[in-house]
């Protein structure tokens, strides 16, 4: 398991992944598909998803206050540059920049997740009567986050979908996310009438970009050593657990729970349910006017509609004031548990089609 996904076992000839980021080779040969959920499996909620509620709530009795809001802040802002630096250790630039040459794939990947997805979130307007504000920015916040690696790869592998255009694709959105997801955050928010301060785009710089940079440059020496050493993924989840307390504590010094109702909730699910469904429909359906394969079209469903709990949280903590980020991640940590379960029930479900389905490629010559 990883950081933040639940995911199917892994394909034994398919290396292990981290959440957002690949491995330093980053290819994938022959896949032997792993076993698939079934039954109340494909409902059970994520154990990741599990401890961060968990974290919620001991938050909610057990707030930080007093000279502990200082020290955790500080803690965070450390725990938030160790976390992107091991990220830029992970992430394989080179592989992913060869991966290219299927570049019609990559481009359509890359425009549902950073075009496609914030505009349809726009139309969310309707909501922001309706919604706490804060609730409504945390589902423009799930428009442009970064899709995830681990759990994209793994359902296109289930589903015997393009497994290596699916690691190519999942890295390259990452590795851009650093990037574009600050500027979309700036133009959406902005919107709605959070302004985001010349401050916070320091401390994402400062935070997030710059030690991502030094973990690149870092990464021939230091590559071994992180992926050796698999325990790190927990260092990860103690991370984003502590970010997700630090921002619920807050929320509930401002008094998150008398601003949010059980109808509210609900809404936030139908809302994720329908944007997440809508996804679903539009990237299987365009990839199938341009032209693309079977194969292809499901790893562009698969990556073009998965949003990174593990990279949202954090990037949300360093960008928005502590009093809101407990609101804004909401809707995330919603989406990102419908879109494990329709995403294992979706997986399954193509992987039962005959091999005619597919195409003229075998199931296991999975190639660019």
């Amino acid at each position: 398991m990883t950081t933040s996904e639940n995911t199917p076992p892994q394909p034994t000839n398919v290396p292990k992944f981290n959440d957002t980021m690949p491995t330093p080779t980053g290819s994938v040969s022959k896949t032997t598909l792993p076993p698939k959920k079934v039954g109340w499996q494909k409902f059970r909620p994520d154990t990741f998803l599990l401890l961060i509620l968990a974290t919620a709530a001991l938050a909610t009795v057990l707030p930080v206050t007093g000279v502990g809001i200082t020290v955790v802040t500080w803690a965070q802002k450390i725990a938030v540059a160790i976390l992107f630096f091991l990220y830029g250790v992970r992430i394989d630039r080179a592989s992913a920049l060869a991966g290219l040459r299927h570049w019609r794939l990559h481009v359509l990947i890359l425009g549902f997740t950073y075009i496609i997805f914030p505009l349809l979130a726009l139309t969310l307007v309707v909501l922001r009567g309706t919604l706490d504000p804060d609730l409504y920015r945390g589902l423009l916040w799930v428009a442009i986050v970064p899709g995830t690696v681990q759990s994209a790869i793994n359902f296109t592998s289930i589903a015997k979908g393009n497994v290596a255009g699916a690691v190519v694709s999942s890295s390259i959105s990452n590795l851009l996310g650093v990037l574009f997801t600050p500027l979309l955050a700036m133009a959406l928010m902005s919107t709605t009438g959070l302004h985001i301060s010349a401050s916070s785009i320091i401390d994402i710089a400062a935070q997030v970009l710059a030690p991502f940079i030094v973990g690149q440059l870092l990464r021939p020496w230091c590559a071994e050593f992180v992926t050796r050493h698999k325990r790190l993924k927990y260092f990860d989840q103690l991370t984003i657990c502590m970010m997700v307390y630090i921002a619920f504590s807050a929320g509930v010094r401002e008094g998150i729970w008398t601003r949010t109702s059980i109808p509210a909730v609900l809404l936030l699910v139908a809302v994720c349910s329908t944007l997440l469904l809508g996804m679903y429909a539009l990237t299987w359906f365009v990839a199938g006017k341009l032209g693309f394969n079977r194969r292809d079209q499901i790893a562009i469903q698969f990556c073009g509609t998965k949003k990174s709990l593990t990279t949202g949280v954090p990037m949300a903590a360093v960008l928005f004031p502590a009093t809101s980020v407990g609101f804004i991640v909401l809707p995330l940590m919603i989406y990102h548990q419908l879109q494990i379960m329709a995403s294992s029930m979706l997986a399954s479900r193509y992987a039962k089609e005959p091999i005619e389905w597919f195409g003229d490629a075998s199931v296991n010559d999975i190639t660019y």
